[in-house]
């Protein structure tokens, strides 16, 4: 049996302590991985900080991270989908289930079959890392039954004649979110700062603001004057005192002004409570995603073809900040210090 090791959460507020782990075989329904890159989210340093607090279900000590990329070698009993060896990327789910053996910072890693999906040979794994969370979160906050409901993405897809609102278009939510609504045939009017412009419209988007500008929220709703909306889904920082509205806020009132469906999907808990009469809105959850019609559809059908045939875009660019475990620490410092359509990974 391989030997383990994982950058292991052992009290909140430290850093994390690289030590020795244990291997653990997979369910009937797993894959383990050896880990070749991981990639970093807000939430893995938040959950560092203050999990105590945000997520006190999560029981100390224990493994976090939830980006992954790898090749197989171990199937669980029911496995049909992989082989020994393959080249995967695939979601941890080790904050939704609270196993440390599902926590992306190690060097074996067990994940659920329906999360994870192969990689062709012309992708590295830094650049799949970037991949899994803002995927899933993407996809969960467009096409399930209780967020926006759209309709699924193809390869070939028709316009249908409907716009949907993206704000925070360059963010790894946003990038993901951009390349799935444009593949589901509609059209996307997003926002990032302008150095970004070029990078949301490559990824599909029809129209891009400034999402600092003052007036962007009346630019916006100017622009979407005589077309049908399909809602929003609002990504990015809450109101402060320096941007006036955050991404939600804004998402609410230009939602609200527009012709079409009055919702609004969130990444960020808070502004959904602040939905004016006749807007709905509801904070972007995935605990249902691993084994619903939307994860189903995401990993087992959709991703593999589209990055088979270059069809989707791995975005936003990796940013490799060193290898091994022991780098964990410092990509989660380059992260805190703010990066622009950026996904920092680390290769292990």
């Amino acid at each position: 049996m391989p030997t383990n090791k994982a950058a292991y959460l052992i009290t909140n507020g430290q850093p994390l302590e690289v030590k020795e782990a244990p291997y653990t075989s997979p369910s009937p329904s797993q894959i383990v991985i050896k880990s070749h890159a991981v990639a970093i989210n807000p939430v893995d340093w938040a959950t560092q900080a203050m999990g105590h607090i945000i997520f006190p279900w999560i029981k100390l000590p224990t493994v976090i991270g939830s980006d992954v990329a790898g090749e197989v070698v171990e199937l669980g009993t029911g496995v049909q989908k992989f082989n020994i060896g393959d080249r995967i990327v695939g979601q941890c789910l080790a904050f939704l289930h609270n196993n440390a053996a599902e926590g992306a910072f190690q060097e074996y890693v067990v994940l659920e079959e329906s999360v994870t999906c192969k990689i062709p040979d012309s992708l590295s794994y830094e650049n799949a890392a970037v991949l899994p969370l803002g995927l899933s979160t993407a996809s969960c906050g467009l096409f399930q039954k209780d967020f926006l409901a759209l309709d699924f993405p193809t390869l070939e897809p028709k316009p249908n004649g409907k716009w949907l609102l993206i704000w925070g278009g360059s963010t790894s939510v946003g990038c993901n979110a951009v390349q799935l609504a444009t593949l589901a045939g509609y059209s996307v009017v997003s926002t990032s700062s302008p150095k970004n412009f070029e990078l949301v419209k490559k990824l599909g988007a029809r129209e891009v603001f400034d999402h600092n500008s003052p007036t962007a929220v009346e630019d916006i709703v100017k622009f979407l004057e005589g077309k049908e909306i399909v809602g929003a889904f609002a990504i990015g920082g809450p109101k402060t005192e320096r941007n006036g509205f955050g991404a939600g806020e804004n998402c609410l009132e230009i939602v609200k002004r527009s012709e079409g469906v009055k919702f609004v999907a969130m990444a960020m808990h808070g502004p959904a409570e602040l939905a004016p009469e006749g807007v709905k809105a509801a904070f972007v959850t995935g605990g249902e995603f691993k084994s619903n019609e939307v994860g189903r559809m995401i990993y087992g059908e959709f991703l593999p073809k589209a990055l088979a045939e270059g069809k989707y875009v791995c975005a936003p660019e990796a940013l490799v900040v060193g290898k091994g475990l022991e780098k964990i620490e410092e990509a989660f410092a380059v992260q805190k210090k703010g990066v622009s359509a950026k996904k920092i990974v680390v290769s292990l």
